[in-house]
């Protein structure tokens, strides 16, 4: 018996165990397609045309026949679909035409909502309020139960310091703490009870691990980490998300020095079940196993098979390994059965922990009531709201005014639905979307708005950048809003260039040629390369790709009904020679000193000869209309054990005339330690509303235990001596004291 499976389920699982076939266990451990096949270059020319049009497009689907008798047989154990009716129709396949009446897991893709598409997961964590990330999780698990869905293939933690990359629009950013607080939210909120029929979904946190390290930021790419880096920065989200209750998990495409993530058996194995004693579900991801011939470690699908079921991947996705190979391994000898075995028992876990022999079927008509629900939607505009980034605003040329102010919406994006629903919305509809356009009529009336696309997202056709700027002469404010489509970043969309693509920036220089005040708007899926359109711009809204109610909250902000908040969880370069660049680097023997560009008098030191080392926004940064002053910090417990709570304290005033929410940021450095250190550390944050005028002041309370690293061995340790700590707006400022640790922890 498998140490790690749930007692509640053991003697149930052990009967159904009892009763299998070979050829049955293994059917347990496969993932299949549920549709059959598709011209999808002929499908995505039509959603195109609907999307242009603002029509909705349902993709034609039916039943894989090869899948539908697999599941008769019992040889497929989970699929991936998001219609009811297939749904509710291959689960009547398995559990009242198959011999042993096994239910179906039935995964898909719910990155950032539903049909309720939310901002990209990027943009929802520069919200830093869990709380609201967990509830807008919990719509988006509401709208996939209503459709038979009962494994979520999210969220995803990696961390990602090379924007290059194009999931990391898909993840938190930049910091392991601030990841593994988002990853903790959005399980709670897919796993949360009060799902329609009293149904039940599963979260996969993924990809594990390191995915988001890829070399070059090209996507699939090797990695290679140490084992310190591993576990200090790129694994605390992950075991956040178990720790939190996440019930399965999705191996990495890529390897990590040398080994790849779906054979890797130091963490499938080693880190998963014996240290993390976890006992969720591990599944490949698309092919991944059969991928293992291309990275050069399998002869062929068998051995990809033998080392996958080998290292700890429970179910294949859509590789045909297992079916083809794995019995006959078994038969063989070269895979024992007791192996098997297990990979068995945590899958029928979780088929029981999520009530599937009770409750296989969804009722088809509850899409009626949940899908797009009225709070739903309400929720997707708070969370729009909250999750863009105010960077620059010049002489205070924002909030717009929206009475008697002439207005020039310009910009391929101003009036545009389906790039604004961003990567990995596969269940959103363009028509669905309100526009920047929209948001903007509910404030400016009449000819007082004049809206001209200017030119395309990409491509050299300049459409009319002459009218863009006959419009601008003929206005008192420009407001542009560019960036990237929906399909510049997300899987396989890695970029070398991070500039503004086709001719934006032309149309960015023809319109400050004008000498109207220039409010940029940038829609994106990633941190960009733009400092020349910042230097242009008097104001600058980092707007994302924000969802179906991404229009209404840009213009609610522009307009100040709203007053931003939200604040970078990941660092934008200033030039791609930068890349990577991120907060808690390390400082070197021979740090820079002063702006970071070489000086005459210090050219040996950590530099470039033409670019500061500073980006160009850094991690955690972001303005409001109101005005915060920081005052008297105080470090409250200046001597302190692992086993005791570091308590710091700080006074923050709003010495503006507005209310306004506030993202305090606390960070640490351990200041010498066996093995170098980062310059800072994110170690605790609170959203703090102010009224006007308002003084308060802000406790934390940071158990110090969680101030270690990994050290010379790679055991976690919190090490004596001397710490700075920091409280501030962001990464770069703050009023600093010092504490010391008086003995050391190891686990």
């Amino acid at each position: 018996m498998d140490k790690h499976i749930d007692p509640l389920f053991k003697a149930k699982v052990e009967e159904l165990l009892s009763q299998m076939t070979l050829e049955e266990k293994v059917g347990q451990l496969v993932l299949e397609n549920a549709f059959a096949p598709i011209n999808w270059h002929e499908v995505l020319q039509q959603q195109k045309l609907a999307d242009e049009r603002g029509e909705p497009f349902k993709i034609p689907l039916e039943i894989n026949p090869v899948t539908s008798e697999h599941i008769r047989a019992g040889r497929v154990s989970a699929i991936n679909s998001a219609d009811p009716l297939l749904n509710n129709r291959l689960q009547q396949a398995a559990v009242e035409e198959s011999r042993l009446h096994i239910p179906l897991l039935v995964g898909h893709d719910v990155i950032h909502g539903f049909r309720t598409v939310f901002p990209i997961p990027l943009a929802e964590s520069c919200t830093w309020n869990p709380e609201l990330l967990e509830r807008a999780s919990h719509a988006a698990a509401v709208e996939a139960a209503c459709m038979g869905i009962n494994w979520i293939f999210a969220p995803m933690v990696d961390i990602a310091r090379d924007p290059r990359w194009g999931r990391v629009a898909e993840g938190a950013g930049e910091d392991p703490f601030l990841g593994a607080e988002m990853a903790r939210a959005r399980v709670r909120g897919f796993q949360s009870g009060n799902l329609p029929m009293g149904r039940r979904i599963s979260a996969c946190p993924k990809h594990y691990v390191g995915y988001g390290a890829a070399e070059a930021g090209r996507d699939y790419n090797s990695v290679e980490l140490s084992e310190r880096t591993l576990r200090d920065v790129y694994l605390p989200p992950f075991q956040a998300a178990f720790d939190n209750g996440a019930q399965s998990t999705m191996s990495a495409f890529n390897e990590i020095s040398g080994i790849p993530g779906t054979c890797n058996s130091f963490l499938l194995r080693t880190v998963l079940r014996d240290e993390w004693g976890w006992n969720g579900v591990v599944v490949s991801d698309f092919n991944a196993i059969g991928e293992l011939v291309q990275h050069g470690v399998a002869k062929d699908l068998r051995d990809a098979a033998r080392l996958s079921i080998l290292a700890g991947v429970d179910i294949d996705m859509e590789s045909g390994a297992y079916t083809k190979h794995l019995a006959q391994l078994v038969e063989d000898g070269a895979v024992p059965l007791t192996i098997l075995d297990e990979a068995v028992r945590r899958v029928l876990c979780l088929k029981f922990g999520l009530g599937l022999f009770e409750n296989p079927y969804v009722d088809e008509t509850l899409s009626e009531k949940y899908i797009l629900a009225p709070e739903f939607r309400s929720l997707a505009l708070d969370v729009a709201r909250q999750s863009m980034v105010l960077l620059k605003n010049d002489k205070n040329v924002l909030p717009l005014q929206a009475q008697d102010q002439r207005i020039a919406l310009i910009g391929p994006l101003a009036n545009n639905r389906a790039d604004l629903l961003g990567t990995w919305a596969v269940t959103g509809q363009a028509s669905d979307v309100e526009t920047v356009f929209d948001g903007f009529r509910h404030y400016v009336q009449g000819n007082l708005l004049n809206c001209v696309p200017g030119c395309s997202v990409s491509g050299d056709d300049p459409l009319d950048i002459s009218a863009a700027v006959a419009a601008a002469q003929d206005s008192d404010i420009v407001v542009l809003v560019i960036g990237e489509s929906a399909g510049m970043s997300g899987e396989a969309h890695s970029r070398a260039h991070l500039g503004l693509p086709g001719r934006q920036q032309e149309l960015v220089n023809a319109l400050a040629a004008t000498g109207k005040p220039l409010v940029t708007v940038l829609m994106c899926g990633r941190p960009l390369v733009v400092p020349a359109l910042v230097e242009k711009s008097a104001a600058l809204l980092i707007g994302w790709h924000a969802g179906i109610r991404a229009g209404q909250a840009v213009a609610d902000i522009l307009f100040g009904a709203e007053n931003p908040s939200g604040k970078l969880t990941v660092s934008w370069p200033r030039a791609e020679g930068q890349i990577p660049v991120y907060y808690a680097h390390k400082l070197t023997g021979r740090p820079a000193e002063g702006t970071g560009t070489t000086q005459y008098h210090e050219p040996f030191r950590s530099t470039y000869l033409d670019e500061p080392n500073a980006p160009l926004f850094s991690f955690g940064e972001g303005m409001s209309y109101s005005e915060y002053e920081y005052s008297n910090l105080q470090v409250l417990t200046p001597f302190v054990s692992p086993k005791e709570t570091l308590q710091v304290g700080v006074v923050i005033k709003n010495t503006s005339s507005r209310a306004g929410v506030e993202i305090v940021q606390l960070y640490i450095r351990d200041l010498v330690a066996s093995v170098t250190r980062p310059v800072k550390e994110l170690k605790g944050f609170q959203r703090v509303h102010l009224e006007a005028g308002e003084k308060r002041e802000i406790r934390f309370e940071i158990p110090v235990n969680t101030l270690g690293f990994h050290g010379l061995e790679n055991r976690y340790l919190v090490e004596t001596g001397e710490f700075k700590v920091w409280i501030g707006s962001d990464s770069t400022h703050g009023l600093d004291g010092i504490f010391t640790v008086r003995d050391i922890l190891h686990s």
